[in-house]
């Protein structure tokens, strides 16, 4: 907003007192997280290891005070707690992500699909639903299967394509009955320049190029098609 609005309308709305009757009637209030941040639970029912778990547990200086996600906030075993939460601070929807490693172990079908981790998932969308809250789902959100990154270099290869595609349309069969918005990708610029030119993300390339994500984009391309023409999703 500050930089936008001259500095005497910033100071006066920094002193409003907003409430929702302030928004309009069709405004939506919600709150967003991403699996790493919250689930914890990270070697719990089948759940394998993410390229995160790998990196905070093996690189612990790139992240403030060596902490790792491996607890979080433990949402894993609380959903229920977190979505009354939810409810109390009045949300109209919640923005969450999928561990691609608890859903799928081995990072594609052939692998098996884990049914505690699409389990939870589902549990997790009917609390919400039952609470008035609606799911946003983003599929990926910088959580790579350290099997797959081990195999092949996880998004440096075009077999992440076919290897990504199998997982969002796993989500879609099982969550888009219920599931009407998805985000395909968190801040894909964040992903490539932290994980692949500065390191700061897994899996901590360090390059001076980002060429090779190029076809990056072509699993979410994918991933986006399957989701309008098959399941009739938004397609975001």
């Amino acid at each position: 907003m500050s930089n936008n609005v001259p500095g005497a309308q910033v100071a006066r709305y920094a002193g409003a007192k907003l409430t929702r009757h302030d928004f309009p009637s069709d405004f939506i209030f919600g709150g967003a997280t991403s699996t790493y941040q919250v689930e914890g639970a990270y070697a719990q029912d089948g759940r394998s290891l993410s390229n995160w778990d790998v990196f905070s547990l093996q690189k612990p200086g790139k992240i403030c005070g060596g902490t790792n996600g491996c607890f979080a906030i433990d949402h894993y075993n609380r959903f229920k707690e977190d979505v009354g939460l939810m409810k109390k601070l009045g949300l109209d929807a919640y923005r969450f992500s999928i561990s691609w490693s608890r859903v799928l172990p081995g990072g594609r079908l052939s692998g098996g699909v884990n049914k505690e981790g699409i389990k939870f998932y589902n549990d997790l969308i009917d609390s919400l639903l039952a609470q008035g809250i609606e799911p946003w789902v983003t599929i990926f959100h910088f959580d790579v299967p350290q099997c797959l990154e081990d195999e092949y270099g996880g998004f440096l290869s075009p077999r992440i394509v076919e290897d990504f595609a199998e997982f969002a349309q796993l989500c879609f069969f099982e969550f888009g009955d219920r599931v009407k918005h998805w985000i395909t990708q968190n801040e894909p610029v964040t992903f490539t320049k932290n994980g692949y030119v500065d390191g700061s993300f897994p899996p901590a390339h360090g390059s001076t190029s980002a060429q090779p994500l190029a076809h990056n984009p072509v699993g979410f391309r994918c991933a986006r098609g399957l989701d309008n023409t098959c399941y009739g999703g938004d397609g975001n």
